[in-house]
């Protein structure tokens, strides 16, 4: 009797097939193995630390309306008048470094799901706070909550998008004081990534910790799923508002994002060594403000800088002095031992055309050098940060999943050095059909969803499309094959109930 040999599956067809599944290679998120990059000497860095510390001890930073925070302040040892906080020098930084972890794992609502923050990870989070959304077919108009569900489903079937982000889009069709409800139940039903919670309220924040506690299934004190973002009302000032979310943040163990928003000129000095002092004063207050509220809370030190038109006012994103704010930021937080966040990929542009590609390649490349661990806005960003592109949200993941292959370095194994295909290779004889490249060629290159690398010919039979016009048929079909992550049906009715009573308890606030 004849053995029957199994059927070899292989060839174009079966090649094909396996590059259109899901790569599970894919890691939650990046693993740096690239060096930072320094632009500022060791004595330049001091400086900065102690032009910040000057600020702290004798300007001071305002907190605002919270008079909790001044009691826990002055208890501390620090000096209040009215409500500017005077810090003993080194009191912040000691706070911090004694207490604030140097990285923490930020859990998904699936386990495989989770990233890590710090060390040496990088966590990519899309767009973030747009009124506004635009395509090609519709074009610029206010955002609504299926278009904030829309980006959620589009960020969780993005492999380079390791987390679902926050309020990728405000939906103006919902009043301003439940949306939040709306948004948080979006991640949490349409994504299994980490999310963030809301922070214009400190009661929406609560809904937040609330909804978490029944998507993740009880005590949230020993872990965090949650990493929000709270702004400094830069120059020199945090307000009520942001105290009060981080308050709650912290009180329950979920991680803060302590980021000065400054535009130079405006809400900072015009120089780089200017803005960097203040924002690290700014932070080092917040961040150990959070430390007072609870040892060991998990925080980022945030940063978002910019720099503006003199002429105009406008911000301007893409330039060398922002580049040069991220990698010294960057520094800084590595000598305090926490996790930094800045950068993205901004641009001023209106459309996803040629100055978006070049500002948001010089804010994204930049920000991957310095290291930075969370990076917000790295997807769908347009308009200073008014308008999220769906186009431009497929064509920014797509320089996302090139970062990885540049974070990861040269590879040093022995397939790597490649000495198997130098050695059998003949003089002159080109490497196609070598062994080598034949064991490698899938995965030797990254493989662009977007870039076009045929012939001018058949571009034109397939109708000369451009890059944005190729990602606008990208994000239509993704939506259209959109399977959502399973969720207990119990958790998601329970979830519902608490949105139903929850907006049954206050009348709707416009505006």
């Amino acid at each position: 009797m004849t053995e029957t040999k199994p059927r070899r599956s292989g060839g174009r067809a079966a090649r094909q097939e396996a590059r259109s599944q899901k790569d599970e290679s894919i890691k939650p998120y990046l693993e740096r193995k690239l060096k930072p990059v320094e632009v500022i000497d060791e004595a330049g860095l001091a400086q900065i630390e102690d032009n910040a510390e000057i600020i702290l001890s004798e300007v001071g930073i305002a907190f605002q309306e919270f008079p909790s925070a001044l009691d826990l302040w002055r208890d501390a040892g620090a000096d209040i008048d009215g409500d500017i906080v005077r810090f003993p020098k080194g009191l912040c930084r000691k706070i911090i470094t004694d207490f604030a972890p140097a990285s923490y794992i930020q859990q998904g609502r699936s386990l495989n799901r989770s990233v890590m923050i710090g060390g040496d990870a990088t966590v990519f989070a899309p767009n973030y706070g747009s009124p506004f959304v635009t395509d090609l077919d519709s074009g610029r108009r206010y955002a609504t909550l299926q278009d904030f569900q829309k980006v959620v489903k589009l960020t969780y079937q993005l492999p380079h998008l390791h987390h679902s982000g926050g309020t990728v889009v405000e939906p103006v069709d919902i009043p301003v004081n439940k949306r939040h409800l709306d948004m948080i139940y979006a991640h949490l039903r349409y994504s299994d990534k980490p999310l963030m919670g809301s922070v214009t309220a400190p009661i929406r924040a609560q809904d937040s910790i609330e909804l978490c506690r029944i998507a993740f299934g009880g005590s949230l004190d020993d872990r965090t799923v949650l990493t929000s973002l709270i702004n400094a009302s830069s120059p020199l000032r945090w307000d009520a508002t942001m105290l009060g979310a981080a308050t709650v943040y912290a009180r329950n163990n979920q991680a803060c994002i302590m980021s000065p928003f400054i535009l130079a000129g405006a809400m900072s000095p015009v120089t780089v060594a200017g803005l960097a002092a203040q924002a690290l004063a700014e932070a080092l207050s917040g961040m150990a403000y959070c430390q007072l509220v609870r040892k060991g809370a998990p925080v980022i030190f945030g940063t978002f800088a910019s720099s503006m038109s003199m002429a105009t006012g406008a911000p301007t994103f893409g330039t060398p002095e922002g580049a040069m704010a991220t990698y010294v930021m960057a520094a800084l937080a590595r000598r305090l031992g926490v996790p930094f966040r800045s950068g993205g990929q901004l641009t001023s542009s209106k459309t996803p055309d040629a100055q978006a590609a070049y500002e948001s390649a010089a804010t994204l490349l930049p920000t991957m050098q310095a290291g930075v661990h969370f990076m917000l806005h790295t997807a769908g960003w347009l308009e200073g940060g008014l308008s999220l592109s769906y186009e431009k949200l497929i064509m920014d993941a797509d320089q996302l999943g090139m970062m990885g292959v540049y974070a990861s370095g040269v590879d040093m194994s022995e397939n790597g050095q490649a000495m198997s295909a130098l050695r059998t290779n003949h003089h002159g004889q080109h490497f196609l059909g070598n062994s080598h490249t034949l064991q490698n060629f899938e995965h030797a290159f990254y493989r662009s969803t977007i870039a076009d690398n045929n012939s001018f010919e058949q571009w034109s039979e397939e109708g000369s499309p451009d890059a944005a016009r190729r990602a606008n048929s990208i994000w239509k079909q993704m939506l259209n094959d959109y399977e959502a992550p399973k969720i207990d049906e119990a958790v998601d009715e329970e979830m519902l109930e608490y949105i139903a009573i929850r907006k049954d308890s206050e009348p709707d606030e416009i505006g």
